[in-house]
C-alpha cells in the first residue's frame, strides 16, 4: 500500500491535508491509536480494494508515541510504501490561528502558549525523517495544492514563482530571492509604461543580452538546486524574483522561468503585486 502518515502540530494543517488526500482517493482515518495502525493496515491490505491509505497523527496520542517508530519500522518491513509528512508552523501564527478559531487547544489547559510549547516538545521524535511541511505562509488552498500535487499527481517537488515589487516588501514564503533591478526599467519607457510583463513587447525588452543571460544563470542554478532540495525531502520550493514595483522585470523573468522549467517541475506562479489593487491569484502551469 501507499501510506502517507500525517502528523505535526496542533493548528499547522492537519485537518485539510487529510481532506486534500481523501480527494485523491485516500483512505483517510484520524488519530487512530498507534499500536493498532499495523492491524489497520494488515486488515485494508488483506481486503485488497484500497491501495492508498493516510491517517493522522497527533499529540493527543502522546502515552502511544513511545510506539512510533517500531510501529513505522514494521510497516516499511512489511513492503509497504510509506511517507511521514509532518507539518509545522511558527509559534505566532499557530497562537494566531487558535485564537481566530476559538478552538481550545488539546494540551494547553488555561495557558495556549504553553501549550504550543507542550506540543513541540511531545511531537519532536516525529520529526525524524519526515518530509517538513512549514505552512506558516501558506494558506489551506497553497497547502492542498502542495500535497496533492506531491501525492496524486507527478509526486515532483512543487515549485513556487512569486514576482514582487520590493518597494512592497519582501515576501515571507521565500526559500531563494534574486534582485533583478540592475535590468533595464519598461516604467520609463512610455510605450511600455501601462503594460506588465506579461506582454510579449515588455518581455523583449527586459530579456535583452543581460536579461537573457541572469536567466540562463538562474536557470542553471535551479537546475542543480531543485534536485537537492527534492532529495533533502522538501514537498515545496518558493522561488522569488524582484523588481522596483513588482509590475515589469520580475513578471517578465518569472514567466521566462515558467517557460523554459515548466515541462520538467510542477509550477506555481504568483505574480504578487502586478495587479496589486485588483489582488489577483495564483497560476498553475503544467
Amino acid at each position: 500500500m501507499q501510506i502517507v502518515i500525517v502528523t505535526g502540530l496542533s493548528g499547522a494543517g492537519k485537518s485539510t491535508a487529510l481532506r486534500a488526500l481523501e480527494d485523491i482517493e485516500f483512505t483517510t482515518v484520524d488519530n487512530i491509536p498507534v499500536p493498532l495502525v499495523p492491524q489497520l493496515v494488515d486488515h485494508l491490505a488483506h481486503e485488497g480494494d484500497r491501495d492508498k491509505l493516510a491517517i493522522a497523527i497527533d499529540a493527543r496520542q502522546r502515552k502511544n508515541l513511545p510506539a512510533w517508530h517500531e510501529t513505522i519500522s514494521r510497516l516499511r518491513g512489511s513492503g509497504h510504501r510509506l511517507e511521514v509528512m509532518f507539518l509545522d508552523a511558527s509559534d505566532e501564527v499557530l497562537l494566531r490561528r487558535f485564537s481566530e478559531t476559538r478552538r481550545r487547544h488539546p494540551l494547553s489547559g488555561d495557558d495556549l502558549t504553553e501549550g504550543v510549547r507542550r506540543d513541540r516538545e511531545v511531537m519532536t521524535d516525529l520529526r525524524d525523517g519526515a518530509a517538513i511541511v512549514d505552512t506558516t505562509n501558506l494558506n489551506m488552498h497553497q497547502l492542498k495544492a502542495i500535497i496533492q500535487d506531491r501525492y496524486g499527481g507527478t509526486g515532483k517537488l512543487a515549485v513556487t514563482f512569486v514576482s514582487f515589487g520590493f518597494k512592497h516588501g519582501l515576501p515571507l514564503e521565500f526559500n531563494t530571492v534574486f534582485d533583478v533591478r540592475f535590468l533595464p526599467n519598461p516604467y520609463f519607457e512610455p510605450s511600455l509604461t501601462h503594460l506588465d510583463g506579461r506582454d510579449p513587447e515588455v518581455a523583449k525588452f527586459v530579456l535583452g543580452p543581460d536579461g537573457s543571460e541572469l536567466v540562463r544563470q538562474i536557470e542553471g542554478l535551479l537546475r542543480f538546486q531543485l534536485p537537492q532540495f527534492q532529495k533533502e525531502g522538501k514537498l515545496y520550493v518558493t522561488v522569488c524574483v524582484g523588481c522596483t514595483g513588482g509590475r515589469h522585470r520580475s513578471v517578465a523573468v518569472v514567466e521566462e522561468l515558467r517557460r523554459r522549467l515548466g515541462s520538467e517541475w510542477d509550477i506555481l506562479v504568483r505574480h504578487r503585486d502586478v495587479d496589486r489593487d485588483q489582488g489577483r491569484g495564483m497560476e498553475r502551469s503544467r
